[in-house]
């Protein structure tokens, strides 16, 4: 690996490590998201708050930072002498910034909302591809997490018609999926005891952000 390619990868990783749940509940005088719920700091724990406002912008917000990070990479990468290898490892760069922040003790959110903005860096077609499934889950079964998992699940599927098995980016939603299904550990165990909770209810249930 270049040097090059270390300084993308390690910046990428330092962007994903903002961690917007913490940050715009810092902003906007709440509670910090770690300390209530399931104290994971996401975008649905912070909608425990009652805040709607900023819910969504934790939400927007990590999904722009998993965009930015890839969108940047793919645009200077060839100046740089770079690839689209180099650019798959500052996505997963980006997301594993998020689960694991430097800034935040290393405890970081699940991953969803950035790994959604990684696929928009990728493909426009395979993001909203993996954001149809994940709305069509939510309507059909109304459980935020089993929607999120299935949508990351398929996305390699997604992945495979759309850009192709060829490409870097396929093997790099496979990672991605892996690790977003690692992080909602919890949320299996829960739904296969029939324990989480819907969307819209009140649940014990740990963040699905």
């Amino acid at each position: 690996m270049t040097t090059t390619a270390f300084a993308f990868i390690a910046v990428a990783y330092l962007i994903g490590s903002l961690s917007f749940a913490v940050i715009v509940s810092r902003a906007m005088g709440m509670a910090d998201p770690r300390s209530y719920g399931s104290g994971n700091p996401g975008a649905t724990n912070v909608l425990r708050s009652g805040k709607k406002l900023a819910a969504v912008l934790t939400l927007l917000g990590d999904g722009i930072k998993g965009w930015v990070a890839v969108a940047l990479a793919a645009w200077l990468a060839p100046r740089y002498g770079l690839g689209p290898r180099e650019v798959s490892m500052v996505a997963l760069a980006v997301l594993v910034g998020h689960m694991w922040p430097i800034f935040f003790g290393f405890k970081g959110g699940k991953g969803v909302a950035t790994a959604v903005g990684v696929l928009f860096g990728f493909n426009l077609w395979l993001a909203m591809a993996a954001i149809a499934t994940w709305l069509f889950m939510a309507l059909v079964v109304k459980i935020s997490s089993l929607s999120a998992l299935t949508a990351c699940v398929l996305a390699p599927v997604f992945a495979y018609f759309i850009i192709g098995p060829q490409s870097p980016f396929f093997g790099t939603c496979i990672i991605i999926a892996i690790l977003v299904v690692h992080r909602h550990k919890s949320n299996l165990v829960n739904l296969l005891t029939g324990q989480e909770g819907k969307i819209g209810e009140k649940s014990s249930s740990e963040d699905k952000s």
